[in-house]
């Protein structure tokens, strides 16, 4: 998979395009992205793609923008995963946030990336004050040449999957319903970087791993598979969140995982979180820290035995 910043490097051919923030990669953006590979297969044309860094709603209101599911990384990661040829990072600035709707198709759609047909989700929303939609952008397609098609909600027990319903299911702590809408468990990746090494001290030695998150989406102690290790995937505990028991001020990924030594500082992990065992939370002393994480060791084990 190719990846580029902007839109400086065109396909060679007429594409095969999709557009979209895709934050979490869930399975209604893995339908999207199935059917662009299915059309471009079909077309023999590359299968392109558009995503936005930062977030629109990041750049808008930044306090207020929604915690993301997913960094730049890990998104691209997802659609390296899903066949997609060529990714374009189109960097979302005061200039692209004030572009009309009609601009935005001469020059990212036509011109940047010479679409034949457009795969978009059906909420899917362009140009300043959002005001392109799918029918804005099919008569824009009769105009410049290309078709477009709008892929409906994917549905999963009742509910519609989205971003917004991910981070909700993180929230609750209910990671089963999360990964049903993603299509695999939540994960985080990140490099393993030096700490304190108190962990080493209370008997329970950490892999501290530095995170782009920030806000979280979710905090706790959860039971987690980690891959990037030799050896295959690894069991073990981890505590995500500000440690306020230490006076953590930033977020933090700590992995305790079971029955591995070695050292592993620059490895990087990718850790799902496959079940929650309980919240993050204030101890008066180390011991009474050092006492919980024994419990919670045990839980995480008797969690994937019983798996």
């Amino acid at each position: 998979m190719l990846v580029f910043r902007g839109f400086r490097h065109p396909p060679s051919s007429a594409s095969v395009l999709t557009l979209g923030n895709f934050d979490g990669v869930h399975r209604g953006h893995l339908a999207l992205l199935e059917r662009l590979r299915e059309v471009a297969a079909a077309q023999g044309l590359p299968a392109c793609l558009v995503t936005f860094e930062p977030h629109p709603r990041e750049f808008f209101a930044p306090a207020a923008a929604p915690a993301r599911l997913t960094t730049l990384r890990e998104k691209l990661e997802h659609f390296a995963a899903a066949g997609i040829e060529r990714v374009y990072v189109a960097h979302f600035d005061a200039a692209l946030a004030a572009l009309d709707a009609a601009a935005f198709v001469e020059r990212i759609v036509v011109a940047g990336l010479r679409a034949r047909h457009v795969v978009i989700g059906d909420d899917f929303r362009f140009g300043a004050g959002r005001q392109g939609d799918f029918a804005f952008l099919a008569a824009q397609g009769q105009r410049h040449g290309f078709t477009v098609e709008a892929l409906g909600s994917v549905v999963l027990a009742g509910e519609r999957v989205s971003s917004s319903a991910v981070r909700q299911a993180l929230a609750a702590g209910n990671m089963e319903q999360a990964a049903l809408f993603l299509g695999r468990p939540y994960a985080i990746d990140g490099r393993v970087v030096h700490g304190r090494k108190l962990g080493r001290q209370l008997g329970f030695a950490t892999a501290n791993i530095y995170i782009k998150h920030n806000p979280l989406p979710m905090s706790g102690v959860f039971a987690v598979a980690v891959q990037g290790l030799a050896g295959g995937v690894r069991h073990g505990v981890a505590n995500l969140g500000l440690r306020p028991t230490l006076g953590g001020s930033r977020p933090l990924l700590e992995v305790h995982l079971f029955d591995f030594q070695g050292d592993i500082y620059g490895a990087h992990l990718c850790v799902q979180f496959v079940h929650k065992l309980r919240d993050e939370m204030k101890f008066p002393d180390l011991f009474a820290l050092q006492a919980q994480i024994a419990q919670d060791v045990a839980a995480a084990r008797a969690f994937f035995r019983a798996e």
